[in-house]
């Protein structure tokens, strides 16, 4: 914990890249089953108004802070409405898969781990806009929220009845907030700089934003969490372990790199041993 991080390419040394044009084909899938399926849990819409506004009821008989009280946070601000709609519409996408490629580059087992765990989430996210459908909090009447994207801009959806791009109604759970999440977890496991734990902000940020801007309820994001909890515990991330190299300098190196270097030793030994 003193502050250095690995050599660049240590991982990468100990361990191959998977091939790139496979990992293109499956990332690029994931998005593509994602998008496509979302929208094959299209309709609904009474049904999705009806749960809203039982997720609503459910947060204030939980005595969950008030979407509301975020909202007036950014109505209230100089073009922090603004700010918090590019954020929603910009980061999601573009911020995951830099994570992805920079896993992939740099520590390759970390980038095969977080792959898999956000193919399971994402897959399992597709299943409850069909069980579930859930209309945004924006949506919904009585609950003094507004669309701020529609108000102030810039908007990433259309009207529901004509938007063909998206399922509107499967607000839950939320995986703008679970990715995010996901990317901090996973850079906060890959790396070991003293200032790592700064990558939350970005799911912070995010949680922000969805519940001001009226995309999400509280609800989603904690069902997007507990979501990622479970793939998590399934899926085990790299272990690591302090090398012969590194502990004069705290460095640490891959276990596989460590069972290389002890194989080679042992070699020596019994040829010393001859």
């Amino acid at each position: 914990m003193n502050g250095r991080t690995e050599p660049p390419d240590a991982e990468a040394a100990a361990i191959p890249r998977p091939p790139l044009v496979r990992e293109l084909l499956l990332v690029a899938g994931l998005f593509l089953v994602y998008k496509f399926g979302r929208q094959l849990a299209t309709g609904h819409i009474g049904e999705a108004r009806h749960n809203g506004h039982r997720v609503w009821d459910l947060e204030r008989a939980l005595h969950l802070p008030g979407e509301s009280s975020v909202q007036s946070l950014l109505l209230h601000g100089d073009g922090l409405a603004q700010i918090a709609n590019t954020y929603y519409a910009t980061v999601h996408f573009p911020a995951t898969a830099a994570f992805l490629i920079w896993l992939y580059l740099r520590r390759p087992a970390h980038y095969v781990w977080a792959r898999r765990v956000l193919a399971t989430v994402t897959s399992a996210a597709l299943v409850l806009p069909f069980v579930y459908p859930l209309a945004p909090p924006r949506m919904l009447g009585g609950t003094g929220l507004v669309d701020t994207a529609h108000v102030y801009g810039p908007s990433v959806y259309g009207p529901p009845s004509s938007d063909h791009l998206s399922n509107q109604f499967a607000a839950m759970p939320s995986l703008h907030f679970g990715w995010a999440l996901m990317v901090a977890v996973g850079l906060i496991a890959a790396t070991r700089s003293r200032w790592r734990w700064l990558w939350l902000l970005h799911p912070l940020v995010t949680l922000l934003v969805i519940v001001g801007t009226a995309n999400h309820y509280w609800v989603d994001a904690l069902v997007a969490t507990a979501m990622l909890g479970v793939a998590l515990a399934l899926i085990h991330r790299p272990h690591r372990t302090v090398s012969t190299a590194g502990r004069g300098s705290g460095r640490l190196a891959p276990a596989a790199g460590n069972a290389a270097a002890k194989n080679t030793d042992d070699k020596v030994l019994v040829g010393a041993g001859r």
